[in-house]
C-alpha cells in the first residue's frame, strides 16, 4: 500500500489488481443485493503467516514463501466467503518470535501513534494496518502475547480466543501448542463481529472439534451485576505508573456498572512465564530445525539468539514445562470459580522507541521482552481467552491497554467488558492516519 502503509511498514506485500477484482465483484453483489454480509467489501490484512491464495506465506522471512499459495487456510475462507475485501499480508516479527516487529528483511512495522515508535508484535503489521485506518479489522496469531500486545501499544483491542475456538488450518505451526489465530479490531464490536466468522468447528482441525457452541447474545449488555473481576494486586501493579493509573480507572468504571473486584492470588507467576518460554522456544526450534544449516544465517540476527539460547533445552525441559501447564491450568480453574475474569494491564510499558541499530538485524532486548509481555504468557500458557481493551494514554500520548482473561469458552463475556470499555474511553486519532474515504491519507 502507498502512502501511510509504505511508510510504516505496514505490508509484506500486496496485489493491486487482485484488490481492485476485489473491490469490482463487492460492487456488484451490492448492485445485485446480493452482499454476503456486514464485512461484504471491507478491508483486512492478514498476518504473513497464515496462507492466502494467490501471496507466497513468509513468516516474516527471506526465505520462506517460494510459491504463491493455491489454498486458503480456514480462517482466511471463512473470512473470504463473507465478502471480506483481503488487502495483502501484514508484516510481522520474523517467524513470530519477539514483540517488537522490527524485521531486518521488511522493516519495522512503525506505530501510526508515533512511527518512532514500536508496534509490539508478532501481528506488527496487522495491529498497524487496523490503527491506521486499513479497515475496521485484521488477522493476527498469538502464541505469547502476539495479537493482545501489538494491539495494546497501537490502541486497539485484540481478542486471543479459548485454544481450539478458531482453526489453525492454513497457519504455519510455529508454536503449535500455545498459539491461536484471532482479530485486531478497532471497536470491540469489530472484533466480535470477525470473532463470529471465524470461531466454530473445522474437520480439518481436530483441536477445534469439541468446543461447545458460540454465544454472543449478551455481548451488548452494559449491567455488570454479579460480574466478578479479580486482581493480584502485586501483578497488576508491575507496569508503568502511567499504566497501572490508566487500568485502575478503568476498573473503577466497570465497578461503577455493577461489577464487583477481588483480591486473588495467583500462583507461580514467574514459573509460568519460564514454562510458556521453554515450550515456545523448543516448539519453534523444532519446527525452524527442518531447514538446518542452509538457512541459518537467513534468519534476523535476534531470532538467531533467541534460537541459540534455546539451543540448550532438552526434551525433558520441554516434558517439565508441559506438566507444570497441566497443574497450573488445574489451579486457575480453581482460582477462576470464585472470580470471572482476572484483571492486569496488556502490557508492562506503553511502546518503546525503535532503536536505529536494530533495523540491520533485529534486536534481542531482553529486559524490553519482559516489560513487554509479562502479563501475556499465561493465556496461552492455560489456552484461556484474553482480549486487550484501550484505556488510556500516557504523556506522549502512547495507548495504554487492559487486560481481561477469562475461563475457557467465555469470550462472550470478554466482548461484554470491552465493549462496555469502548464507550468508557475516549479515543484519539493516531498521527499516521489513511482515511478509505478521503482522497489521501491524513496526518492526525
Amino acid at each position: 500500500m502507498k502512502g501511510h502503509g509504505k511508510e510504516l511498514g505496514i505490508f509484506i506485500a500486496c496485489d493491486e489488481a487482485d484488490l481492485l477484482r476485489q473491490a469490482q465483484e463487492s460492487t456488484e453483489r451490492f448492485a445485485a443485493k446480493k452482499q454476503l454480509g456486514i464485512f461484504d467489501g471491507v478491508p483486512m490484512a492478514i498476518k504473513d503467516e497464515v496462507k492466502m491464495v494467490g501471496y507466497p506465506t513468509t513468516a516474516g522471512t527471506s526465505f520462506l514463501g517460494a510459491e504463491p499459495e493455491t489454498e486458503d487456510a480456514e480462517t482466511v475462507g471463512r473470512l473470504r466467503r463473507a465478502g471480506a475485501m483481503l488487502i495483502g499480508k501484514a508484516n510481522m516479527h520474523e517467524v513470530g518470535l519477539g514483540v517488537t516487529g522490527i524485521n531486518p528483511h521488511y522493516g519495522p512495522a512503525r506505530n501510526p501513534y508515533d512511527p518512532s515508535r514500536i508496534t509490539g508484535g508478532s501481528s506488527s503489521g496487522s495491529a498497524a494496518a487496523v490503527a491506521a485506518g486499513f479497515g475496521p479489522v485484521s488477522l493476527g496469531a498469538d502464541g505469547g502475547g502476539s495479537i493482545r500486545i501489538p494491539a495494546g501499544l497501537c490502541g486497539m483491542v485484540g481478542l486471543k480466543a479459548t485454544y481450539g475456538r478458531i482453526s489453525e488450518y492454513g497457519a504455519i505451526p510455529l508454536c503449535w501448542s500455545v498459539g491461536h489465530l484471532g482479530p485486531i479490531g478497532v471497536t470491540a464490536g469489530d472484533v466480535a463481529a470477525a470473532y463470529a466468522i471465524m470461531a466454530g468447528p473445522d474437520p480439518r482441525d481436530r483441536r477445534s472439534l469439541l468446543q461447545p457452541p458460540l454465544h454472543l447474545h449478551d455481548v451488548g449488555n452494559q449491567d455488570l451485576k454479579g460480574v466478578r473481576l479479580g486482581i493480584c494486586t502485586a501483578w497488576f501493579e508491575d507496569a508503568q505508573a502511567e499504566v497501572v493509573a490508566a487500568c485502575r480507572t478503568l476498573v473503577g468504571q466497570l465497578v461503577d456498572a455493577g461489577a464487583e473486584v477481588r483480591e486473588v492470588d495467583v500462583p507461580d507467576i514467574e514459573l509460568v512465564k519460564a514454562a510458556h518460554l521453554v515450550i515456545i522456544i523448543s516448539e519453534m526450534i523444532a519446527f525452524n530445525s527442518k531447514f538446518g544449516r542452509e538457512h541459518r544465517h537467513d534468519f534476523g540476527l535476534d531470532v538467531r539468539v533467541n534460537f541459540a539460547l534455546g539451543g540448550d533445552l532438552t526434551s525433558s525441559d520441554y516434558v517439565h514445562a508441559l506438566r507444570h501447564r497441566q497443574s497450573f491450568t488445574h489451579q486457575m480453574l480453581k482460582l477462576m470459580k470464585d472470580v470471572d475474569v482476572i484483571v492486569t494491564p496488556t502490557t508492562g510499558t506503553t511502546a518503546p522507541p525503535i532503536p536505529e541499530h536494530a533495523l540491520p538485524d533485529g534486536e534481542s532486548d531482553i529486559a524490553m521482552l519482559e516489560e513487554i509481555s509479562r502479563f501475556a504468557a499465561m493465556g496461552n500458557l492455560t489456552g484461556f481467552p484474553a482480549i486487550g481493551v484501550p484505556c488510556g494514554y500516557d504523556k506522549s500520548t502512547l495507548p495504554i491497554s487492559c487486560q481481561f482473561l477469562g475461563r475457557p469458552w467465555e469470550e462472550h463475556l470478554l466482548l461484554r467488558l470491552a465493549h462496555l470499555a469502548d464507550g468508557l474511553v475516549s479515543r484519539r486519532q493516531p498521527k499516521r492516519y489513511a482515511s478509505l474515504l478521503d482522497d489521501g491519507p491524513a496526518a492526525g
